[in-house]
């Protein structure tokens, strides 16, 4: 058996105790209140957090005050729908949200739905007033576009202003686009000039343009605002509730449950089509290979869906509805059928039956390349996320994965191997201690501390190195929880030099509990309200039970074999390169709810022998980057970017404006011609993917683009010349076996 085909070491489960008794009102029968239905939830989740979080907070005034703020930025985050006066009235409730939630009452959020739903309706009326009247960009007005430097509007008068202020900023945008384009085209010297299909538009015509089209975007916003449901806007009150206990910990509705799974396993039942909406039609973007659609042969890309039916029932009219509802009507279990009524781009229709069957979102899943280095080739692996199918025993796992793409490389003879998790957000912390053991002997991997309790070690306990090579791991400001446990102890055991920008500094575990198994059998909510014909004719709500929902709550922290947290610092990689994000605060450091930084006793472990020397190649990195013109450039715009989160007003005067977009895409422009100067280095796939990447002409595409993107990716270049460096003489120090 394989090396990495190793037991997984589990996350050790949080045994969360029993909230039936909990409930202070009883269901006495009949028809139950959207509010009874939200207290109830809001009840279950917050005695889940007091008996099952990591370090739940108290409910006092201070806990109110961080929800009221946390909610207000959240519902209107640039200042546009409430008012002064309606901020005056709300204040009231700023250190009463604990006594509300303590005693199952939901005035302040009825309240701020009022203002929310009075300040939209306000708004979609004074913006379809103001964009009658053509703008004039003469003036030399400015707006602030960062929410946070703004005050609330005083009255509605002020809220209208301010609404004309942004507006006139979108239409003056698309005015200066328009503009662009025409004075830009060229006449088609192959075709008949026709004089008036020729005529270029006047700049009175260009401004009406782009004010339609502002009109048309803006009215497709507010009708998305209408149709938000009232489960919607409590979810979001549910959640600034949650996340003032920390950013991980969320209040996850069924469907957004189902959500999750399907992110974590890369898999779902539907037919394999994306979708994109367009003008309120639902097109079809893209036939998935392999999938059951693709398996099928007619539905094809920019295909409108028109009806969707499912065995015998009758066929649901979709033109009109959103994009998520028509996900939801077209998956379903495997093995069943739905029919697709599409309207073909020749204007036909046609009824086209597809069996649900199991969906793969490749781009989920490790891939990996070779990459020809001066020393040799070079192996590379992408790693989105650590995937795990916790659903199926034989679902797919990222740290098998990434042991089948390393012998895919070591068969190919790589010199090294780079590891690539950037933007890397996390996931199964189980695969990370797996994955990180392909690459040690034995030993601790990470440790693992619930609330109150000595940390345990999590290990790979099992003998042997799949790959003992030179390595790299790449990381950046989006790299997160698994990736920063994977990037730290490849670091504390000098297995491999990190590479990139410090880590997020997300070091916490969640794990999903089940509200369901909460809840009294007596109290159990009764959400879906299906009509039905009582005594007499008269028509009374039937009620059935669904899902209360999940929380993701977080249960544990997670510390280096060092004893230091990932928490709130990330990981420091060993040879920092220039990044756009340098000057900005980013990652969990942002959030004030974000659980503190500690640190515990290091774990026994020993450092790898033939640790690579990290000071000398960060020495010959740094001449590199110093000489390279596209880092000197990044540098360049992270300042610039710094400055323009201190300061973000923009003209809203056309000269003043242009000047403006044409200072900041200059380093944009000067980044794209460097790049284009350097010599792209060579990409080759392993010979075993070319099966798959040959599968159909989408699949080659997808393939193609992938490879350019790596040969003109200056991060990636570095790397590959810090692992030819790995080999030079005086690299390697040579630990022994020294015991940390």
């Amino acid at each position: 058996m394989l090396r990495f085909m190793k037991n997984k070491i589990l996350i050790p489960l949080l045994i969360l105790g029993a909230l039936g008794a909990f409930f202070s009102f009883k269901y006495s029968g009949g028809d139950e209140t959207t509010e009874q239905k939200e207290v109830l939830i809001l009840k279950t989740i917050m005695k889940a957090v007091k008996e099952g979080h990591y370090a739940p907070r108290d409910i006092n005034d201070s806990f109110s005050s961080k929800v009221y703020h946390k909610l207000l930025d959240e519902m209107d985050p640039e200042k546009k729908l409430l008012t002064q006066q309606d901020i005056n009235e709300l204040k009231a409730y700023e250190f009463k949200i604990d006594d509300e939630i303590n005693s199952g009452t939901l005035e302040f959020y009825n309240k701020l739905n009022e203002k929310l739903a009075r300040g939209i309706d306000n708004a979609d009326s004074s913006c379809k007033e103001i964009l009658k009247t053509p703008f004039s960009f003469k003036d030399n007005e400015k707006i602030q576009l960062n929410g946070d430097k703004l005050q609330y509007a005083a009255d509605d008068n002020a809220l209208k202003e301010r609404w004309r202020e942004y507006l006139k900023y979108r239409v003056l945008a698309k005015y200066v686009d328009l503009k662009k384009d025409r004075d830009e085209k060229k006449d088609d010297k192959d075709k008949v000039k026709d004089p008036v299909a020729t005529k270029k538009k006047t700049d009175t015509e260009l401004e009406v343009d782009a004010r339609a089209a502002i009109k048309k975007s803006m009215d497709y916003y507010f009708k998305r605002q209408h149709k938000i449901k009232e489960d919607d806007r409590f979810f979001i009150y549910a959640n600034a509730i949650t996340n003032s206990e920390d950013p991980h910990t969320d209040y996850l509705p069924p469907r957004d449950k189902a959500k999750f799974d399907e992110l974590m396993s890369g898999s779902f039942f539907g037919i394999g089509a994306q979708l994109r909406e367009e003008e309120g039609k639902i097109k079809i973007v893209e036939i998935i290979p392999g999938s059951p659609c693709w398996k099928q042969g007619e539905l094809k890309a920019d295909d409108e869906i028109i009806k969707i039916g499912h065995g015998d029932s009758v066929a649901v009219d979709v033109q009109g509805y959103e994009i998520d509802d028509v996900v939801s009507l077209i998956r379903g279990p495997k093995g069943t059928e739905v029919r697709l009524t599409v309207k073909k781009k020749d204007g036909s229709t046609k009824v086209i039956p597809i069996i649900r069957g199991e969906v793969q979102r490749e781009e989920t899943f490790a891939k990996s390349a070779i990459l020809q280095g001066a020393n040799g080739p070079v192996g590379y692996i992408y790693l989105p996320e650590f995937y795990s199918d916790f659903q199926h025993i034989n679902g797919r796992r990222c740290a098998e994965d990434v042991a089948l793409e390393v012998q895919k490389l070591k068969a190919a003879n790589v010199t090294g191997i780079i590891l690539d998790l950037r933007y890397n957000g996390g996931g199964s912390l189980s695969d990370v201690v797996d994955m990180a053991g392909l690459f040690i002997d034995q030993g601790p991997i990470v440790q693992v501390k619930n609330s109150g309790s000595t940390a345990m070690t999590l290990r790979d306990a099992n003998k042997g190195i799949l790959y003992d090579g030179p390595m790299a791991v790449m990381v950046n400001e989006g790299s997160a929880s698994a990736s920063e446990i994977m990037a730290a102890a490849m670091q504390d055991y000098k297995r491999a030099v990190i590479v990139g920008a410090p880590t997020y500094g997300k070091g916490t575990v969640q794990k999903i509990a089940s509200l369901d198994d909460f809840a009294d059998p007596l109290t159990k909510t009764k959400f879906n309200a299906n009509e039905g014909l009582a005594e007499g004719g008269d028509k009374k709500k039937m009620l059935t039970y669904t899902s209360v929902g999940s929380l993701k709550i977080t249960i544990q922290k997670f510390y280096r074999i060092n004893g230091g947290s990932t928490q709130l610092k990330g990981v420091t990689p060993d040879i920092i390169l220039p990044t756009v994000t340098d000057d900005i605060e980013v990652g969990e450091r942002r959030d004030k709810a974000a659980l503190k930084w500690d640190e515990i006793a290091p774990a026994s472990y020993q450092v790898y022998p033939n640790a690579v020397n990290t000071a000398q190649l960060a020495a010959l990195s740094q001449k590199r980057v110093a000489a390279n013109p596209t880092f000197a450039l990044i540098t360049k715009n992270a300042a610039r970017l710094k400055e323009m989160q201190d300061n973000n007003e923009v003209s809203l005067n056309e000269a003043a404006y242009k000047k403006e977009m044409e200072e900041a895409s200059e380093i944009s422009k000067k980044i794209e011609e460097a790049q284009k100067k350097v010599v792209p280095f060579a990409v080759t796939n392993p010979k075993e993917d070319m099966d798959r990447i040959n599968l159909d002409s989408s699949s080659i595409k997808k393939n193609e683009e992938w490879i350019k993107n790596l040969k003109k990716d200056i991060y990636l270049n570095e790397t590959v010349n810090i692992i030819n460096d790995i080999s030079k003489p005086g690299m390697k120090v040579n630990i022994g076996t020294g015991m940390k």
